[in-house]
């Protein structure tokens, strides 16, 4: 139980949480992921390539071998025309049924004959070649080699009719002396008889198993089975020994996709124009072994390379754990030996990092020193802290205070002067929202002027022209006055001043704000000092210049140069601002501190 008791308290390497494990896991991670993407990628990749590569191959295979049944069937089908229709050795079966005289029959009876070894030596391809009538006690006219004494073709498998003759097979030869696998044809000859004479042709004995060379496999590189399909669709196995399945349950629609999967083997068809199909069956292993071969050859490539992954990791992980521990030993030298030199690692890196340290230990232990003297002011800025915040709550209670009395001794003019200028002091100084809406800027506007008229009475008029769609628009607090200052300081008239103050959309979709006066104008470097852009100090109203407009501007709209300035002396001034009708910054969310 002790011994237990001592393992447990020993501190596990990869516990949960700490730097050893993150960082084990991750180099992991960084040395794995790359193989582990490799071979994803090569293997979906190879996969494909490989698969296609197989399948290519067994198409072009079996495009090989059914070309070359096409052509058995062309060449029968040529030499039974020749023997049939037209050509000397036609004539000469017609002359040999029409003739009586013994004679005259032996003597074509032998250009027959010699006629037909002449084209069975020119075409090595053609094997038996007989001319038949069926009708007759003797059916066999004339043929090339010695016929079984069985022959017929009633027996004979139906493959398929192509230009006027009708094809059999596979099929045992009906040669005497052979057992071999053919095919055959059956055309009828042209004679002027009543009774039908044919003309029968075999391919050449060794023909078809060279063309279904599945035991070689030299084609395919690979063993395959051969079913071919007639043209009533019914299937037949191709090849000698057992068929992999049943020829029964094979259709044509099964292989007519390329790869479709019947009974553990993998169908592909080709389809003869000549009316017959040819099918190759792949056994899956056979089909997948390639493959199958390259994936574990990738398993073993992947092996290795993790369990190099793995070491690698595990020198990174003490190179770094080990440089890691001493800088974690210099931290907490510091708490204890503040003054002491850190010792290096002898790696770059970390020792750049400790070097940045020892600066960092020097910089705490002037910083350290600097405290003290700074806790002193500490007193100070918090008072200064506490002033700024009492002062604007001071001016308010000290105007309240004097529009008290002046309330209190019938002074109505003074009472309402001062009610005004809490109102608008309240409005720019308070802590209502930076956006509100043209309505509201538009009633502290009035209270503005209404304030303005105590002084400038009689002298100045305010035309005010608000659209009613403007009134809801959202635009920075404390925008019009600063404009309606300038109006008022540097827009009067001698005889009668008049201030054009309207609202509006523009055809772009943008609200447009427009201050207007009838005063003398002013010239270009007024308009400078104004803006504040002439590096002289800007000409100021109620503390509020134009320069603080251009900054609202440039804060909500991205562009100072949203205010224009339209004047010429003795003509008055225009003072305009086009801004988008939305600001994207949420309403009433942005709040003065203080």
């Amino acid at each position: 139980m002790s011994v237990l008791r001592y393992i447990r308290k020993i501190p596990h390497p990869f516990k949960s949480g700490t730097l050893r494990r993150t960082l084990v896991i991750y180099l992991l991670i960084a040395c794995l992921f790359p193989p582990i993407i490799f071979s994803g990628y090569t293997y979906s990749t190879s996969l494909s390539i490989l698969t296609h590569k197989i399948k290519a191959g067994i198409d072009a295979s079996l495009k090989q071998e059914a070309t070359g049944l096409e052509n058995v069937f062309n060449n029968l089908d040529f030499v039974s025309k020749q023997f049939a229709l037209d050509g000397q050795t036609a004539e000469r079966v017609n002359e040999y049924l029409n003739t009586v005289k013994v004679t005259e029959k032996a003597e074509i009876m032998k250009d027959i004959e010699e006629s037909l070894n002449v084209v069975n030596f020119t075409n090595p391809n053609l094997g038996l070649t007989v001319y038949y009538n069926p009708q007759a006690k003797n059916p066999i006219l004339f043929t090339n080699l010695a016929v079984s004494t069985e022959f017929g073709v009633s027996n004979l498998p139906n493959f398929v009719r192509y230009n006027g003759a009708i094809y059999f097979g596979p099929h045992q030869t009906q040669y005497k002396n052979s057992e071999n696998i053919v095919f055959s044809s059956l055309r009828e000859v042209r004679t002027d008889g009543e009774q039908p004479v044919y003309i029968y042709l075999e391919s050449n004995n060794n023909l078809f198993r060279q063309i279904m060379n599945s035991q070689s496999n030299e084609t395919y590189g690979m063993k395959v089975s051969h079913y071919l399909i007639n043209e009533a669709g019914l299937a037949f196995y191709a090849d000698d020994g057992e068929a992999p399945f049943d020829a029964q349950s094979l259709k044509w629609e099964m292989a007519a996709s390329g790869d479709q999967l019947h009974e553990g083997q993998y169908l592909f068809g080709y389809e003869s124009p000549q009316g017959w199909k040819l099918v190759t069956a792949v056994d899956q292993g056979v089909f997948n072994h390639e493959i199958n071969v390259w994936i574990w050859r990738m398993a073993v490539l992947f092996i290795v390379t993790s369990a190099f992954a793995v070491f690698l990791a595990t020198m990174v992980w003490r190179k770094v754990y080990g440089s890691l521990r001493k800088v974690n030993r210099e931290i907490v030298r510091m708490t204890g030996e503040r003054e002491a030199p850190v010792s290096l690692t002898n790696v770059e890196e970390f020792d750049q990092l400790l070097r940045n340290f020892q600066v960092m230990k020097t910089t705490v232990n002037e910083l350290i020193s600097e405290i003290a003297s700074n806790e002193r002011l500490k007193g100070q800025l918090e008072m200064e802290k506490l002033l700024s915040q009492i002062n604007p709550h001071f001016l308010h209670n000290t105007l309240n205070t004097v529009q008290w009395l002046a309330r209190s001794n019938g002074q109505d003019d003074i009472d309402r002067l001062l009610t005004l200028l809490v109102q608008v002091l309240h409005y720019n100084m308070g802590k209502q929202s930076l956006i509100v809406t043209v309505r509201d800027e538009i009633e502290a506007l009035k209270k503005y002027i209404e304030l303005q008229g105590f002084r400038y009475e009689g002298e100045l008029d305010f035309d005010i022209q608000i659209e009613e769609e403007t009134l809801n628009l959202p635009i920075p607090r404390f925008l019009l006055q600063p404009l309606v200052e300038n109006a008022i300081y540097h827009g009067k008239n001698e005889e009668h001043g008049i201030i054009q103050i309207s609202t509006l959309m523009t055809s772009q979709g943008k609200l447009r704000l427009e201050v207007k006066d009838n005063g003398p104008g002013i010239d270009e470097d007024t308009v400078q000092r104004l803006i504040g852009a002439s590096g002289e100090p800007p000409i100021l109203g109620m503390g509020i210049g134009l320069k603080y407009v251009r900054s609202l501007l440039e804060r909500y709209y991205g562009n100072e140069e949203l205010l224009i300035i339209q004047s010429k002396p003795g003509e008055g001034t225009i003072l305009s601002v086009e801004i988008p009708n939305d600001i994207k910054e949420e309403r009433y969310d942005q709040r003065i501190s203080g």
